[in-house]
């Protein structure tokens, strides 16, 4: 549907082209200068055609090894056959007789970078408006395009990475002082399970903890547990994007694990006076707590951060959970499952990376496990990527041998820390309490004081 222009619709867009002309005169005179800005600036970027044209060709001839001076960048663009297209030879030494030096080139580089933006978001929000006119149009789908034009452009935003030893050590000593000040041996945050907290120092901010299970072992109750813990023992918010069961459902696991009610009667509406008091105590507690769940089927990982991002910038998230990874959609349909998933997993290491906030994310294990008699699930079974096992900080298993042998250990389960990047492996005990889907710390008797198993290591494998 067409829109009437209106003063503001035939305003020249933002640029600046002598600012595009200092930088490609720069690059000209000095080619080692691309090195300074070939990281944070494309051909696209440039508002001029022929800046576009030029800046294209000075990067294929650098990548290749060639020299880049006004005659070389002059044959490459006749041999494309857009020499007289950008203004000929006489145009190229115009633009290396612009600048006196190379000095000016990130600054110039800077200038085109950010009139690009502005230029960007004038193009994005032009389309939302165009679509927002259209009668057409579904309210929550323009929302949703609108947030990802947004977006787009702050995703395609990058910051110098590149730090002096110095400077990384300062940061260093600043998080290992915060260390030495924290009471016990948590530096993450913890889990609320006393022995899972040994082994790993609790959850570390940019982590991608992967907790894998067959079905049914109680892998969504066990990361309920915990960030029921981290949201009342951290007081930061924690985002859980559940996949799999609604918002509703996954609030009865929170209300019988809090309320220590069994699952079974709450479904069934049979509870006495004390139950139902003890539920309205819980719902009252929980209310308080910064919990928070989007149960939005089918989404993608691009949706997923930005939901992550509007809320750590109003709550500060501690803790991502996701339930579970092989349900996220992917934005590549084209791809093998297998390249689709490792796609998947790296996204959620740089979403933990960009946040600096663990992300904890379920996944399902293949049916291997099923077919062999040792049931104990091991990192070969982690289903359909072994992308996931290489960008995990951490991996662990969750297994209940009373779920193949009923009188195989009942009302216990292991985690199985099988891969822990910066630190030891091993088996935790923990008490299972099926009918108020809870995990509790298990009480040993005659077990090992450390809590955990001859499993443990300090290389990181398992």
């Amino acid at each position: 549907m067409a829109v009437a222009q209106t003063p503001a619709d035939l305003r020249v867009p933002p640029q600046n082209l002598d600012a595009e002309r200092g930088l490609l005169g720069s690059i000209l005179l000095v080619s080692e200068t691309l090195d300074e800005v070939a990281d944070r600036l494309r051909a696209t970027h440039f508002y001029s055609d022929a800046h576009q044209r030029i800046y294209a060709v000075i990067q294929a001839l650098y990548d290749r090894g060639a020299k880049v001076d006004v005659v070389t960048v002059a044959e490459e663009l006749a041999a494309k056959d857009e020499l007289e297209t950008i203004g000929g030879p006489p145009y190229l030494t115009e633009i290396l007789e612009a600048v006196p030096h190379a000095a000016h080139a990130r600054y110039y580089a800077s200038i085109v970078r950010d009139k690009w933006i502005q230029r960007s978001l004038i193009y994005g929000c032009t389309e939302v408006l165009q679509k927002a006119y259209d009668p057409t149009s579904d309210t929550d789908e323009l929302l949703q395009y609108a947030e990802q034009t947004v977006f787009r452009i702050l995703e395609q935003q990058e910051h110098t990475t590149q730090l002096g030893i110095g400077d990384i050590l300062i940061d260093a000593f600043d998080r290992i002082n915060d260390r030495l000040q924290t009471e016990g041996t948590i530096s993450g945050i913890t889990t609320g399970f006393t022995d899972l907290d040994s082994i790993t120092s609790g959850f570390q901010s940019t982590e991608l903890v992967i907790l894998a299970s067959r079905p049914s072992m109680g892998k969504t109750a066990l990361v309920c547990n915990i960030a029921e813990t981290v949201a009342r023992e951290s007081g930061s918010a924690v985002l859980i994007f559940s996949l799999e069961q609604s918002r509703l459902e996954l609030a009865e696991r929170f209300l019988c694990i809090n309320a220590g009610i069994n699952g079974h009667d709450l479904r069934a509406g049979d509870l006495d006076e004390s139950q139902r008091h003890a539920l309205m105590e819980s719902s009252s507690e929980l209310s308080e707590l910064p919990l928070f769940v989007d149960d939005q089927p089918g989404r993608g990982m691009s949706q997923m951060a930005a939901v992550a991002r509007r809320l750590h910038r109003k709550d500060r998230l501690g803790l991502i959970v996701v339930d579970y990874l092989q349900l996220i959609e992917s934005d590549d349909r084209i791809s093998s499952r297998e390249q689709q998933i490792s796609q998947i997993s790296r996204r959620l290491k740089f979403l933990a990376k960009e946040l600096s906030v663990p992300v904890v994310a379920l996944s399902q294990l293949n049916r291997g496990v099923e077919l062999r008699e040792e049931k104990r699930p091991r990192l070969a079974d982690l289903r359909e990527s072994g992308a996931i096992e290489q960008d995990a900080d951490l991996v662990m298993f969750l297994h209940r041998p009373d779920a193949y042998n009923p009188e195989d250990r009942p009302g216990e389960a292991d985690v199985i820390v099988a891969k822990h990047r910066s630190g030891p492996t091993g088996i935790v005990r923990l008490t299972w309490r099926k009918e108020f889907m809870r995990f509790e710390n298990y009480s040993y008797l005659q077990e090992p004081e450390n809590g955990y198993f001859a499993n443990s290591n300090s290389s990181g494998s398992f």
